[in-house]
Order: C-alpha cells, then structure tokens, then sequence
C-alpha cells in the first residue's frame, strides 16, 4: 500500500488536500503540529473514506524535523507515492519589524522544508509505478510584493525549485507539479498580520480551501507543470507580465502597507 505524506495537514489548504486525496482511494499520512487535530482529522478520514490515515505531530522548524518524518515513515514501511509540500506561513509589515531569527524561522518552513523532504523522499518515490511530488507556492511568487517581501520571496524559490526539478525528472515516473493559490478562506492572514487594507482586499478575491485543494489534486494527477487558482488570480499574474514591474510593485505596496 502507498501512501500521501502532506504537511500542513491539521487545518486550511492542507487539511482540504487530504481529504480530496483519500476521496480518491489514497491513504494518507498527515503531518502536523496539532496532535489532537491531527488524530481527529485521521479518524474521519478512516471513517468516510475507508482509506488508512495516520500522523505525525512535530514541528517542522525545529532541526531535524525532516529527518524524523522520514524515519517514522521507514520504521512503519509506509510507501510514499505522494509527497505534498503544504505548510507554510507569511509575515506582513515592513521587514526591519520581524527579528531575524523570525525570519529564519519562516524561511526554514517555506523553503527548506520542501527541499529536504524532496531530497528526502526521492529515492523512496522513484520505487513507485508513479508518483507525485506537489508543492504550495503562492500568487505572489509571481512578483515583488512590498511589506511581504520575504514571503513572496519563499515563495518564488518554491515555484522556480519546482519548475527546475520537474524538468530534471521529466521521463521518470515522478512528475512534479506547482499550484500557486491567492487569497485562500484560512488563517493565514491572522498569522501573517495582515493590515486591514489587506484583509478587505483578501477578502474580495478569496477562494475556499476546499476549492484550491480541488484544483491541486486534479492538476498533480493531471501531470501540470504549475496552475495558479481562481480566474481573478490568473489575471492578476498575466497583469503583472504585462505591466512595468514598479508600477505593479507600487500598486501592491498600497494594499499591504
């Protein structure tokens, strides 16, 4: 039996990825820091879709965090055929506002994160007849975005690392695919600190978490390269192509400042 690792999976767009997953047959392993929501989140699944579902709590910013869900996978012989690179969190406001150890903390979870479990996993999901590896980017991986700067940034690293590594494994059996959501129904914008502009701005566009999972899974299993959510999202990425990058990096800092 195979099965779906997902980080991020006690809550929001992760939480929707593994229940699209095991509405589809695949049994899932869920990683989170909440144990209760994890294990609450496992039964259901056990429940409604009759798949096997187990977690993992643990901290992914702490060192060596990677290593540990990689050895409970081993230990416990689970297959991995999908790898689903979920969690992830921003920090709004000017830069110079977040200590530097806060930033690293944000980067260690956005960017280092996927990379060791991908480096990780890798030779487990090249035993599969086919496997996946799914990676959370953003919209603003598109561009600058002023007072989210370091976020946007994690997440460009995200979309560009997973364009790269498709084309590296392309004619093997694992393909790799990037979706870049925008303003999603979760608690992002509590964590990030969202100014209030920036919410009600959000909150024009935002999609569910349930309609961005949709949207991830049936793109990752269609093989897509990279798929960015929402009809008013794509727009607002083909915008930033077409127009001065500082006059769109201006119009944005209006929202966030």
């Amino acid at each position: 039996m195979s099965y779906a690792l997902i980080t991020g999976a006690s809550k929001g767009i992760g939480r929707s990825i593994a229940v699209a997953l095991a509405g589809r047959g695949f049994s899932v392993l869920l990683v989170a820091r909440s144990a209760s929501a994890l294990q609450e989140q496992a039964e259901r699944l056990k429940k409604e879709y009759h798949v096997d579902a187990d977690w993992l709590a643990t901290d992914l910013t702490n060192s060596g965090a990677t290593q540990t869900i990689f050895d409970w996978c081993m230990k416990k012989n689970y297959e991995i055929s999908v790898l689903v690179n979920n969690a992830g969190y921003g920090l709004s406001g000017p830069f110079e506002k977040y200590t530097l150890a806060e930033q690293q903390n944000m980067m260690q979870l956005n960017m280092i994160v996927p990379v060791e479990l991908c480096q990780r996993f890798l030779p487990v999901l090249y035993k599969q007849p086919k496997a996946y590896i799914l990676n959370i980017a953003s919209t603003t991986a598109y561009q600058a975005v002023p007072y989210l700067s370091l976020y946007a940034a994690t997440k460009a690293f995200i979309l560009t690392f997973s364009r790269g590594l498709r084309q590296e494994l392309h004619g093997s059996n694992i393909s790799v695919t990037c979706i870049s959501p925008g303003a999603t129904d979760t608690d992002f914008v509590v964590r990030a600190q969202l100014s209030e502009k920036g919410l009600k701005t959000a909150k024009k566009v935002h999609m569910t978490a349930d309609a961005v999972a949709g949207i991830a899974v049936r793109s990752m299993l269609a093989g897509r390269a990279e798929v960015i959510t929402g009809i008013v999202n794509k727009l607002g990425a083909f915008l930033v192509w077409l127009l001065p990058k500082g006059l769109v990096e201006r119009s944005v800092m209006k929202i966030y400042e």
